[in-house]
């Protein structure tokens, strides 16, 4: 049984981009190469061949996950977001009182967490911490390091 994700628009169109470009331009390029190595002769002793076949197969699984992650895919509806409080989707601006470092974070689905781009995900400890705080509230959060004192600053939607 199939399980059902939610994403961002952008979260979701970047899941159909990757689909497209498998399909449209991945696909084409192992066929090809696949074409090639069975015009080089014999295929029982043809390691290219064998090569090109083992990667459509891995190609094929990795379109037939995205598909069925798209069809699952829920979309939310961030115009619905209240911005009183942590939620999901979220844009969080918040102070660590012990470094007095501000840092801001985006609260994202799981699926859709990427560091680097400052998107934390909703099962992180950190957003786990600051779901449901309003501006103005100290989160406090437990972590292997020892405890964390946030304090939200400023809650909007991106």
């Amino acid at each position: 049984m199939s399980k059902i994700k939610y994403y961002s628009e952008g979260g979701l169109e970047k899941l159909k981009q990757e689909l497209l470009n498998l399909i449209t331009v991945e696909r084409p390029a192992i066929s090809a190469a696949i074409a090639e190595a069975r015009d080089k002769g014999d295929l029982s002793e043809n390691a290219e061949y064998d090569a090109a076949k083992d990667a459509q197969g891995h190609l094929e699984a990795k379109i037939s996950k995205l598909q069925t992650l798209i069809s699952n895919a829920r979309l939310l509806d961030e115009s619905m977001i209240d911005t009183s409080k942590v939620l999901l989707l979220s844009k969080v601006e918040f102070i660590n009182l012990a470094t007095k470092k501000t840092q801001v974070y985006d609260i994202v689905p799981e699926s859709e967490a990427n560091l680097r781009e400052g998107k934390i995900s909703v099962t992180s400890p950190i957003a786990k911490g600051m779901l449901g705080k309003r501006e103005g509230e100290i989160a406090e959060i437990d972590v292997p390091a020892g405890n964390l004192r946030l304090q939200i600053i400023k809650i909007t939607r991106d």
